[in-house]
């Protein structure tokens, strides 16, 4: 019966060698091959196999904050124009509505009849969400304020869902594993991207801040064939509202520009041509639809220029369904493509349009595609403003890699010198099991999908001597019970069963720690935190069921084994 068992630990043991050892340095996503086996193949597979942070590979360090104060102060606008058009869509006179951001986040309606101001709170209900506004009547006003827990919770919101598009913009674009995570207090708003192997980080950063609000407005302008209605100046486009200077809620003054990107390098076709004068447009607010009902977004070339290239669109169905039956009640009508408060094309309706749009103009195939790469990922709750940055060259994360493997094989090999020499032949079942523990501890990281960093390697050098210790434990025990006066089967078992509880004790403390390292720490912490509890984890297999079995192996063989060499 002991027989069979020694044979289905080590089997156990065979298997999980093998598994672990092509985890490390055996192809990912294919089949193998012959060269994946040579010392070339082996170190290729191992770099692909194992992702490096920005500290070991290069790359680029981002810390941004999320202008949560915008986004709440956009919100509150928004409000009070849904305010005024929720009464006026009732059938009630409106004086003003207007955001006020003096203090606190307040948007304020007055109205013309005082006798009104309920039914017409009433009207307001029914249309905009006011949940988290406080109310108070005042004279012919009704203010809504917007309360200190509300704000707290919506700013948490925004920096989410802008954690969220900023990690689908990087994924879009191609970034190989980048690190998108919450950085600071919880109250700073603040996001921290890290992106290995990338070098040119401007066109990265100018992908994340990008906006990107897209909105299908009816302009106002007369009907064709008088052509579309532009203005010189924005005083001119104002002057027309008959306001005195003041824009209406229901109203925008946007600028017209039709796109006329410099000629791309190598366009031998197209000339660079002269700044043309700015238009100015008049538009209804709020939009038809808005880039939230987005479906897709590519790039397409109009054109057999290199600046030939527009943004071809695709609605939800929500989307499409309003599209459709406005688009259907405005023919002979134009509609303006507005993009981060720009009109870029007002295309004259024809006829009733349903899922598909077109934004027109010189793009070049970069500027399209990046674009038509953020409308996909949806836009910015907020703008975002960058607060730190840092570029790491491959060369400095190469001596880092350097640095780091040195340190670890110098650790390595003092630990082994030392066991053969204290413990003679047991210190070869201690250094079996270190070496299966570093297999299986990279292993671990590839199974995982965690990031290899400096401070991680930090983490494998101090499980190498939680490794070593105890093996040290063991063997001390197991000298006892020898002086003891016990046999040598007796003495190593009762070895192992003494001292595991203090190997489990001992492991169970430190992964505790570790695990608060990892939920509570950033970048660096949770980088050592990681290979550190995969260390001691797989220690509690390779120090003790390993280490048992080579024993047992060994005493099998001799029926009545008098010395050990331990």
């Amino acid at each position: 019966m002991k027989k069979k068992n020694v044979i289905q630990r080590t089997v156990i043991i065979a298997i999980v060698t093998i598994v672990g050892i092509y985890l490390v340095i055996g192809p990912r996503g294919r089949r193998p091959r012959l060269n994946d086996f040579t010392w070339t193949g082996v170190k290729a597979n191992l770099a692909k196999n194992i992702r490096l942070g920005l500290d070991l590979k290069g790359g680029s360090h981002l810390v941004m904050r999320v202008r949560v104060d915008k986004y709440l102060a956009k919100l509150t606008e928004d409000n009070a124009a849904a305010a005024r058009k929720a009464a006026e869509d009732a059938g009630f006179q409106v004086k003003d509505a207007r955001a006020d951001l003096s203090g606190d986040y307040r948007f304020v309606l007055e109205a013309v009849d005082a006798t009104k101001l309920t039914d017409i709170q009433n009207a307001v209900k029914t249309k905009v969400d006011v949940t988290d506004w406080s109310v108070a009547v005042s004279g012919n006003t009704i203010s809504w304020t917007l309360s200190q827990a509300a704000q707290r919770v919506l700013s948490e919101q925004a920096t989410e869902q802008a954690k969220k598009i900023i990690d689908t913009r990087l994924d879009q674009f191609g970034v190989a594993e980048p690190v998108v995570q919450r950085h600071g207090s919880q109250s700073s708003y603040r996001i921290l991207v890290q992106m290995p192997g990338e070098q040119n980080p401007e066109r990265v950063k100018q992908l994340l801040k990008a906006e990107s609000r897209l909105e299908l407005v009816h302009v106002i302008s007369p009907p064709a064939p008088s052509g579309l209605q532009t203005y010189g100046t924005r005083e001119e486009a104002l002057a027309t509202l008959g306001s005195g200077g003041t824009i209406p809620q229901n109203r925008r003054v946007l600028q017209y520009s039709e796109r006329d990107e410099p000629t791309a390098a190598g366009d031998t076709t197209n000339q660079p041509q002269t700044e043309k004068p700015k238009r100015w447009i008049v538009v209804e607010t709020p939009p038809v639809i808005d880039g939230s009902e987005l479906r897709n977004a590519t790039a397409v070339q109009s054109g057999g220029g290199i600046n030939d290239y527009q943004i071809s669109f695709a609605l939800k169905p929500s989307g499409a369904d309003k599209f459709r039956k406005w688009t259907g009640a405005n023919i002979n009508e134009y509609m303006g493509v507005v993009l981060n408060d720009e009109v870029k094309s007002a295309p004259y309706i024809k006829g009733q349009i349903y899922d598909q749009g077109e934004i027109t103009g010189r793009f070049t195939q970069q500027s399209a595609q990046d674009l038509a790469l953020t409308l996909r990922s949806g836009a910015l709750p907020a703008p975002i403003e960058y607060q730190e940055e840092r570029t790491v060259g491959p060369s400095l994360g190469a001596d880092s890699i350097r640095s780091g493997v040195k340190a670890s094989v110098y650790g390595l090999l003092f630990v082994v010198v030392f066991m053969l020499f204290y413990y003679r032949g047991s210190g070869i079942n201690a250094v079996v099991a270190l070496l299966l523990n570093m297999i299986l501890m990279l292993a671990g990281v590839i199974v995982f999908g965690a990031t290899l960093t400096l401070p991680g390697i930090a983490g494998m050098i101090l499980t190498i001597g939680m490794a070593v210790d105890s093996n040290v434990l063991i063997f001390e025990r197991i000298r006892e019970e020898l002086r003891a006066g016990k046999t040598v089967p007796s003495a190593v078992d009762q070895g192992f069963d003494r001292a595991i509880v203090t190997i489990i004790d001992t492991h169970v403390t430190t992964v505790v720690s570790s695990l608060f390292l990892f939920v509570f720490g950033t970048g660096p912490l949770r980088g050592f935190a990681v290979t550190l509890i995969l260390g001691l984890v797989i220690n509690l297999f390779s120090a003790v069921y390993v280490s048992r079995t080579i024993f047992m192996c060994l005493l099998g063989r001799k029926s009545r084994a008098q010395t050990l060499s331990v």
